[in-house]
């Protein structure tokens, strides 16, 4: 197998001044709502690459990367200028663990994201698989500001398709904003606030997905540990699964 297939620029939608997604036409092998691949760029000479998860579900022809361009970002203040019909090196496979198949049974699903986290549980509730594996599906989304919240379009249409089954919250933690929780995600467990927005309780019936900021990950699992749920992992069941390819 090629290492890098080359695949061309369809949109590099702009949310914010450093938030984007970039939308990618190419064909890469089959993969699992949840999982990640590589992008990379010929820069100076060097071929620099880095891991980005896959925002559209497996059966989505156009792929998505959500990501933020990082000041200095080697890498990434060069995706962030990318138009249109530009080429880009694509990874040809999907890699990452954290995907359904890979849970425990449980009747909730918690999809808990800070930032850019938000990918990949993107492309997992479009996908038709974790509507018939869970009976409550919840995402929750932090940021540090409103018009960070992204992909309302797709949240919305998920709502719409599964009204009974799906809740979403929102986290805005530098600005006061409607709807929206203020706060960090581990303190909105510990004291309720969270599960009461949401009307489901995180317990041992639950699979917990974490992505995004390491600290909030970290601290969201010694809450989560604190309540006596436990880590999830191919050798032993449990019920916190994380993504580490930061």
């Amino acid at each position: 197998m090629a290492k890098w297939l080359n695949g061309q620029v369809v949109e590099n939608k702009r949310w914010t001044d450093r938030l984007h997604s970039l939308r990618i036409k190419v064909e890469i092998a089959p993969f699992e709502a949840g999982q990640f691949t590589r992008l990379a760029l010929d820069i100076d000479g060097d071929e620099v690459s880095r891991p980005f998860s896959l925002v559209n579900a497996p059966d989505e022809p156009v792929l998505d990367f959500y990501f933020i361009e990082v000041p200095g970002g080697v890498l990434s203040t060069r995706l962030s200028a990318l138009e249109a019909g530009d080429d880009v090196w694509v990874a040809p496979k999907a890699a990452g663990l954290m995907t359904l198949k890979q849970l425990a049974p449980a009747s909730k699903l918690f999809l808990i994201a800070t930032g850019t986290g938000l990918g990949p549980f993107l492309s997992i509730i479009k996908t038709t698989e974790v509507w018939q594996q869970f009976e409550q599906v919840c995402l929750v989304h932090a940021v540090r500001f409103a018009e960070e919240l992204s992909y309302q379009d797709t949240i919305n249409d998920v709502k719409a398709a599964h009204a009974d089954q799906f809740h979403y919250q929102s986290i805005v933690s530098r600005e006061a904003s409607s709807n929206a929780l203020s706060g960090r995600i581990p303190q909105l467990i510990d004291d309720q606030q969270l599960e009461q927005a949401l009307s489901v309780e995180i317990d041992k019936d639950s699979q917990v997905l974490l992505c995004g900021n390491p600290a909030m990950v970290q601290e969201t699992t010694d809450v989560l540990l604190a309540r006596g749920l436990t880590r999830h992992s191919r050798r032993e069941a449990g019920n916190i699964s994380i993504e580490k390819y930061w």
